[in-house]
């Protein structure tokens, strides 16, 4: 099903309503933590994982670049709880983030928006004063990315041209899953293709084969490594920009 990304947009932010659903038992780490500047106090639809307006606005906003955490882009798409440790200013929730951008800061791990920043305080003036400070140290732990009522679609990159080069970036992917390969089926020999990751969540390939396009992906989580394949095809004149539902979602 082809339908418009910032309907999506517009109804994702909800789940920063839903923080008590985004928990998980990982082992929770500590590191650094600073904030990058933004006029709206949005993300940024230029960051290094090719999400673009989604990698700016999803999750109201509080996103993150990160450093050791991109692991080659395959870390694009994690969510994490991220709280400061020093008790006159923070939060005991902290912030829940999704990495959208690599970024390096002042040995930090976290690069956070304004938005998910302000979020480490108590309240408001706590906030301001974390501002002042610039980089806090903070604990962290992944937790599974929830999305109410959507399936994993497929956005084809602005980047793509029919029909001699495609690009895709998959989006909502739920649960604490990375996915590390993508393949195209190739019905001229029966076989699977595998696609290339081009930069970040972006996976691209030359001359795809015509017709609607079958894919499916290998994806990494807690339940070990296993291949899933879209239950929806993209069509066969597939247009740059549009987004595709896969009809698939892992959690």
């Amino acid at each position: 099903m082809d339908f418009a990304l910032r309907n999506v947009l517009g109804l994702v932010c909800v789940i920063l309503l839903l923080p008590a659903l985004c928990t998980s038992q990982n082992t929770i780490a500590y590191s650094r933590a600073t904030y990058y500047g933004s006029p709206d106090c949005y993300g940024t639809p230029t960051g290094a994982c090719g999400f673009g307006e989604y990698g700016r606005t999803v999750y109201d906003g509080s996103v993150s670049g990160v450093s050791r955490l991109f692991r080659n882009g395959s870390g694009c798409g994690a969510c994490y709880q991220v709280r400061c440790t020093n008790p006159q200013y923070c939060d005991e929730n902290g912030a829940y983030v999704v990495v959208t951008d690599y970024g390096e800061g002042d040995n930090t791990d976290f690069i956070l928006s304004p938005r998910a920043y302000s979020s480490l305080g108590r309240n408001p003036d706590a906030s301001k004063g974390l501002f002042q400070y610039g980089v806090v140290e903070v604990e962290y732990r992944r937790v599974s990315c929830i999305y109410p009522g959507y399936n994993i679609v497929f956005k084809v990159t602005e980047h793509s041209k029919y029909p001699h080069y495609l690009a895709i970036v998959p989006l909502y992917i739920a649960g604490q899953n990375d996915i590390v390969a993508v393949d195209i089926w190739q019905e001229d020999y029966q076989g699977w293709r595998p696609m290339r990751r081009a930069y970040g969540a972006v996976w691209d390939a030359a001359n795809p084969p015509t017709g609607e396009l079958k894919l499916r992906f290998q994806v990494r989580g807690s339940a070990g490594i296993k291949w899933v394949q879209s239950t929806n095809s993209i069509p066969s004149y597939w247009k740059a920009g549009d987004v595709y539902d896969s009809n698939t979602q892992l959690d």
